[in-house]
């Protein structure tokens, strides 16, 4: 047997100072999708925004619906939409924030399992990776890439 082990890399910024001008305004742009999201059975309004290799942002918030499961998180609102109106952009960077009450959570919200897989293929058919901004209230963390949450990907698809 051999022990391994995965280290994950991250920024953290208080109150996102020292946050590059170009993740502020993506994580603006999902502060202000979550305040639109339908979230009438949960009360957890999430907004996401998607920067595209094209220089388009695509916005989306989580959709919830009576019959469970059927909404959407935001995240893949916002990446199946991008890649349905730019089918030829691949997305550079994502940002996901999160609302109770009206007010920001004040620890970032992280993707949930079904949403990270749906980034990592997405990095995978893009062939970059995707810069993700997790913001909160008092605390904003970045990763570089969609390894840093979902390190062991289902990638056993045909090439």
């Amino acid at each position: 047997m051999e022990q391994k082990s995965i280290v994950i890399h991250y920024n953290e910024y208080q109150k996102n100072e020292g946050l590059d001008i170009n993740d502020k305004k993506l994580l603006e742009s999902a502060m202000e999708a979550a305040g639109a999201a339908y979230a009438p059975y949960s009360n957890f309004h999430v907004g996401a925004a998607v920067r595209l290799s094209n220089g388009e942002v695509i916005s989306a918030n989580n959709q919830e619906n009576a019959a469970y499961p059927s909404g959407l998180c935001a995240e893949r609102v916002a990446i199946f939409y991008a890649h349905a109106k730019y089918p030829n952009a691949y997305i550079e960077s994502l940002a996901v924030t999160a609302k109770v009450d009206g007010k920001q959570c004040e620890s970032p919200t992280y993707p949930c399992g079904a949403c990270r897989q749906v980034m990592a293929e997405s990095e995978l058919r893009g062939g970059h990776p995707i810069k993700i901004i997790i913001g909160g209230e008092k605390i904003t963390q970045v990763v570089n890439s969609t390894d840093s949450l979902l390190p062991f990907v289902f990638d056993n698809l045909p090439k």
